[in-house]
Formats: structure tokens, sequence, C-alpha cells
């Protein structure tokens, strides 16, 4: 989700969380899940994540950068694990144990709170292109996780300049910046692939457009809405376009 901290990202990450949870609340627990999951990834981005990272019951699993819980709940109801949520945004750490009863805390990915070796896996997604500090993010991951342990990925790329206009605050590395950044970091790549962010089951873009209808309803004439939408729109087109290509990598600890 998010870690630099612009007004736009405010908005997006923080304010527009608790407008998700009080939409969600109202509509029923099948909207969480797609609401939760926009920005990142889908269903079936999830899924190879799960499947690269082996997340089995038992694991200890740590989602860094959560925003309101949706992939966490998912890994939590497909996998039969309970993970831990990590969120810089205090509205959003809030609607993930609201919607998902998942223990969360507020916490940048690059300062977690927790002991050396304390995850068998971790996810952090859609995080290390909003904040500049990726080095550290990434070696305090290495930190969190046990010798042995899996980390995935998805980190949106951009290997040539982008057009404008830019989402505000994001700073998207290239594929050789990742690559680099991981090794540094003290973690191996041991698979990646191109990100469909349309594949998802039957019904969830409904549920997700659903969310964001009702948000609009209550809130379409706050800035912030506004704000909100103006940094999803840029993204969009960028991705649109493909200037911006959304990747998923697994990697474990050298």
């Amino acid at each position: 989700m998010s870690e630099l901290a612009s007004e736009a990202m405010e908005s997006e990450f923080g304010t527009v969380a608790g407008w998700t949870e009080e939409a969600v609340l109202k509509l029923g627990p099948e909207h969480a899940v797609p609401a939760g999951c926009r920005g990142s990834g889908s269903e079936g981005a999830l899924r190879w994540l799960a499947d690269a990272l082996a997340v089995r019951p038992g694991d200890r699993v740590l989602d860094s950068g959560a925003g309101v819980g949706g992939p966490a709940g998912w890994l939590a109801a497909e996998r039969g694990v309970r993970p831990v949520c990590a969120e810089p945004m205090a509205p959003a750490v809030h609607a993930s144990r609201t919607l998902f009863g998942l223990p969360a805390v507020v916490a940048l990915s690059q300062a977690l709170p927790f002991a050396d070796g304390s995850f068998d896996a971790a996810w952090c997604l859609g995080v290390l292109c909003t904040t500049d500090e990726k080095g550290p993010l990434l070696a305090e991951l290495r930190r969190v996780l046990v010798d042995g342990g899996r980390l995935g990925l998805l980190v949106f790329i951009a290997d040539e300049p982008l057009p404008p206009p830019l989402p505000e605050g994001n700073s998207f590395p290239s594929s050789a910046e990742v690559e680099r950044l991981l090794k540094v970091a003290g973690f191996r790549i041991t698979g990646t692939a191109e990100a469909d962010l349309a594949d998802n089951p039957p019904g969830w873009q409904q549920r997700a457009d659903a969310v964001d209808a009702e948000v609009r309803h209550r809130h379409g004439d706050d800035p912030q809405w506004a704000q909100a939408q103006e940094q999803s729109q840029r993204v969009g087109r960028l991705l649109g376009s493909g200037s911006l290509r959304p990747r998923l990598i697994s990697a474990v600890p050298i």
C-alpha cells in the first residue's frame, strides 16, 4: 500500500481506507476482499504468490504494507493461516482488524516492530514503489524472516521514463534496480511473473465497484475523494499504456 506520506497518498490509503471499511460494513462481508485488494493485486496474482511461497497452515505470515487487509484476508481464507498485518496508516489498520479480524499494527515496512526471525513467509504488495527507502525496506523484511523463509512481492516496474501526469509520491523502480536491491538485502529471486490485475473470479469486480459506488455516494463531494481518485486514475493510465508493469516476484534469503 503506502509508505510515503504525500498528501494524495494520505487521502488514498488513510481517509479512503476508513470510508471503505464503512461501505463494506453496510454492503456485506463478501465485499471485503475485493474492495480490500484494489491496488494490491488480483485473485490470480495472490494465488501465484501463495503458491510460490508455499504458504500452508501453521505458517507465521506477515503482510507488510497491508492496507485494509484484503490480500491478508484472502490468504487467511484460502490457506488456513492468520497473517499479521503491518501498515503505516491507522485507518487502514482499523479496517483490517474490523473487516478480517486480523492482528494488525501501525508500522512502516522499513521499521517493523517484530523480533528477528519472527515469520516463515512475508509478502509486500505494491509497496516498494511508494518509498525512496527501498533498500532499508527489503533489509527489514529479511531481518524478520527465518533462515529459509520466503518473500513475495508485487512491484510496479518502470524500465523507461514515464509520461506525465505522474501519481504523487511514487518512486517506481526498474527491473535492474529491484534485482540489485534484493541481492544487497540478502535475497535470491526464485520466480517472476507478469501480474494480470484483472485475473479475478466472477463477481469480484462488481463487488469492488459496489464499494466504490457506496463511498462515492457518501463522500463524493469531499476533496480527499477526488484526490484519491485522481491518484488511482494516473496509475491506471500508466498501466493501461504499458509504461508501468506489475511484476510478481518470489525470493528466499541467501
